[in-house]
């Protein structure tokens, strides 16, 4: 089994940042594409970014230029840099991970969720 853990994620005032950090842990051959999700109250989860295992990203158009997506394939372990938080990011934000584990077969993994909350 494997397990996501999150970290980071708290009260802001709109304008400001916060770090989010995942670290995995468990049965990991190798893990492929990480990334980030987020869900506000009463809507769906929906993709904020993601990494590929070469660096390689990918973000929702609302957040690029606001949001960095980072890894360390070393540590396993991915990060959220947010900037210039406004009210409308708050939400609930998922870890998510494609891991091969030692079965060699690739599964889907993620974390508990953090809460980010964005106000004055």
């Amino acid at each position: 089994q494997v397990q996501l853990v999150e970290s980071g994620g708290g009260l802001v005032q709109p304008g400001g940042s916060l770090r989010l950090s995942c670290a995995a842990s468990g049965n990991i051959f190798r893990i492929n594409a990480m990334g980030w999700y987020r869900q506000p109250p009463g809507k769906r989860r929906d993709l904020v970014a993601s990494i590929t295992s070469d660096g390689g990203t990918t973000y929702a158009p609302s957040m690029k230029g606001r949001f960095t997506i980072s890894r360390d394939n070393g540590k396993n372990t991915t990060s959220l840099q947010m900037n210039n938080l406004k009210t409308e990011d708050t939400a609930v934000y998922y870890c998510n991970a494609f891991v091969v584990t030692s079965s060699l077969f690739e599964y889907d993994f993620w974390g508990q969720g953090t809460q980010v909350t964005v106000s004055s």
